[in-house]
């Protein structure tokens, strides 16, 4: 499954946000998207785990959760339409 994460920290980087994430599963990639210019975090990423009974889990227990002095939302990510 993968996860969409926002209202993160500027500061937070992928292997921080792994490794809260790893927690709880498995994960096969952590990706924090930038600012293409200035190559700044835009404040949100994605998670992709393998394991949706896991996934469901993470977001259940860290959605609304502080992480870096901000309260994290996280829901599954859907695809474009």
């Amino acid at each position: 499954m993968n996860i969409y994460v926002g209202n993160l920290s500027y500061k937070v980087r992928e292997n921080d946000l792994r490794e809260v994430i790893e927690e709880y599963g498995q994960v096969d990639s952590c990706k924090i998207i930038t600012d293409r210019d200035t190559r700044r975090s835009k404040g949100f990423g994605f998670v992709e785990m393998p394991d949706d009974e896991a996934a469901r889990k993470v977001i259940a227990e860290l959605n609304g959760a502080e992480f870096d002095g901000r309260p994290m939302v996280l829901k599954e990510a859907l695809p474009r339409s």
